[in-house]
């Protein structure tokens, strides 16, 4: 066959692709063909091997074609084979119409069959034509063609009576969107914010809701988010969120409401599980409304972390018989959702590994890998340190091999420079996840860490505190909360100090450094009793000697020299008056 196909209706297996409108269609046992739901990405992806039935086409050339300068993770790209996959093999007896070639990409092996304008319908790779589709297709007198792919939902009723009138047999009930596609594992659609303030000029607020947060959780790497236009058909229609699911093939939705009144404004957010109609989470804010813009701002992007985080869970918390890559990566990123423990590292590094095992290219399970292994090096719950760096620096460089412009790569890279200790090196790595996610609070927390470490302390509180007010719930607030404490005790504030290393204590008592800090800023303040009591829990949680000298605490610090300057007059000072010796 040709290298690229040029008809505009590709068939294959009881589907028809529509590459001009961007839609795709399955035919029943009636000889109907009914639309199916499919993201957009999924859809180029399928035109991209469809056009080269037969051929391996890379990853690297699948993703540069959908995702064209993007950066972007592989997993993307698995999200969207998968969902393929669950819709074109159901039933199919002979293996999936998409085979992988391991750490190569994939090729499309079912038997295609093209239909150009005005033609009938003939196998492109010299079989007999299809007896269910012989009727001709629409000349360019009859429809106008996009310059351009359309999305989903554009041009639907024109393009169906098109089809419709040419011997097409369509569906025309309402469940169009939806038919029988298999959700993705995370796909969402964000209703319209009810405004509830009873005046209707305040609208507009609620829809910028709405908008904002339906563009920040398209920023989540593999969600797959209802457009827009979309949601906002289901304005003032009875919610009935199970009927919306099937509607539109997702598994989650999110639904709200906005109530201004005087000078505040509250705002009710609920994630509901479609298939049990479960809350699974529910927030309300309540601010005063004098900068309208920073309120939106600030509630859409604390939403969208905490949807991000919800999530995960809940996908990884669903049965699967048979897991793949992304299952263990979901397992493994809802593990590390929980309290920092040697033990949490220890289960979520066996799922990540399981996960590449599976998949030994996949960029996701290469960077989760190395991003679990370092940070249990900086979180010091690892006991062979020197071996685990070595370790993540393999892991990094193969995922950066696989995706040079995958944020979550260079996420993983950061830890790693951190962990080297090579500080001003990682802040770009951050930067990177930054431009792509600007609400990624761990990337916005690091960097706020990385002041510090590089002597600009006064920049690092206000990037912390961002991260915090982003995600206040978040698993790891407890060392978010010792980063800032750790920059007031090196500018001798030992009160602030005390104040926030009590509250990553209390988040988190597993934290050995924290006790080491808050023995040094008690014994500061002449309280020798709680400094004896911290630098033995301290003790008793690493059960080594790394804490009991001067110079063993020396050795774990991540500072220039200008802070090793502070330190010696703060941190140090303390330890030495709460009684540890210089070696």
């Amino acid at each position: 066959m040709d290298a690229r196909m040029t008809a505009d209706f590709l068939l294959f297996e009881g589907f028809c692709l529509d590459r001009c409108g961007g839609r795709l269609f399955r035919q029943d046992e009636r000889g109907v063909f009914e639309p199916l739901l499919i993201g957009s990405r999924a859809l180029e992806v399928l035109g991209v091997l469809v056009e080269r039935r037969g051929d391996l086409v890379g990853k690297g050339e699948l993703m540069d074609a959908v995702w064209p300068g993007m950066a972007i993770g592989d997993n993307n790209l698995a999200v969207q084979i998968s969902t393929l996959r669950r819709i074109l093999d159901c039933g199919r007896s002979e293996g999936s119409c998409i085979r992988t070639v391991t750490g190569r990409g994939y090729r499309f092996v079912a038997s295609v069959t093209q239909r150009p304008k005005g033609g009938d319908a003939s196998d492109a790779t010299g079989g007999a034509r299809s007896s269910a589709m012989t009727a001709p297709i629409p000349g360019d007198g009859e429809i106008k063609e996009p310059t351009r792919k359309r999305r989903l939902w554009r041009g639907i009723p024109a393009r169906l009576i098109a089809l419709a009138g040419t011997g097409f047999a369509v569906a025309t009930d309402h469940r169009w969107f939806g038919g029988n596609a298999v959700a993705p594992r995370l796909s969402i659609v964000v209703l319209p914010f009810a405004n509830l303030s009873g005046d209707a000029e305040q609208q507009y607020f609620a829809d910028g809701i709405t908008e904002d947060l339906t563009t920040d959780l398209s920023r989540i790497a593999g969600m797959f988010v209802i457009s827009g236009n979309t949601a906002f058909t289901y304005r003032n229609r009875p919610v009935d969120t199970k009927q919306i699911g099937r509607e539109l093939g997702v598994r989650y939705v999110l639904e709200g409401s906005v109530r201004r009144a005087g000078g505040a404004t509250r705002i009710n957010a609920q994630l509901i599980d479609v298939e049990t109609d479960a809350h699974l989470w529910a927030e309300r804010f309540e601010r005063d409304t004098a900068d309208l813009f920073a309120l939106q701002n600030e509630v859409t992007s604390r939403i969208a972390v905490a949807l991000g985080s919800e999530l995960v869970i809940a996908a990884a918390a669903r049965p699967t018989d048979d897991p793949d890559a992304l299952d263990y990566i979901l397992r493994g990123r809802a593990v590390m959702s929980n309290p920092l423990s040697p033990d949490n590292y220890a289960e979520a590094i066996g799922l990540f590994e399981r996960a590449l095992a599976v998949d030994p290219r996949s960029t996701d399970a290469l960077s989760w890998l190395a991003i679990a292994i370092a940070r249990r090096v900086l979180d010091q719950m690892s006991d062979t340190p020197a071996a685990d760096i070595a370790i993540v620096e393999g892991l990094v460089v193969r995922a950066l091999a696989v995706s040079p412009r995958s944020p979550i790569a260079h996420f993983a890279k950061g830890d790693l420079l951190c962990a080297l200790r090579r500080f001003a090196e990682a802040i770009p790595e951050y930067e990177i996840v930054l431009s792509s996610d600007r609400n990624s609070a761990h990337a916005l927390a690091v960097i706020g860490r990385l002041k510090i470490s590089t002597g600009m302390i006064d920049e690092a509180i206000p990037l912390v505190e961002q991260a915090i007010r982003l995600s206040p719930r978040d698993p790891y607030i407890s060392v978010w909360y010792y980063w800032i404490a750790e920059a007031h005790l090196l500018q001798s504030r030992t009160d602030e100090a005390i104040f926030w290393l009590e509250k990553a204590r209390n988040a988190n008592p597993e934290l050995s450094y924290v006790h080491v800090y808050l023995a040094s800023a008690y014994a500061l303040k002449g309280e020798s009793e709680y400094a004896a009591a911290e630098l033995a829990e301290a003790h008793r949680l690493v059960g080594d000697d790394r804490y009991a000298s001067i110079a063993g605490v020396k050795a774990y610090g991540y500072w220039v020299p200008k802070v090793n300057a502070l330190a010696e007059t703060t941190l140090l000072a303390g330890l030495r008056t709460a009684g540890v010796p210089e070696v």
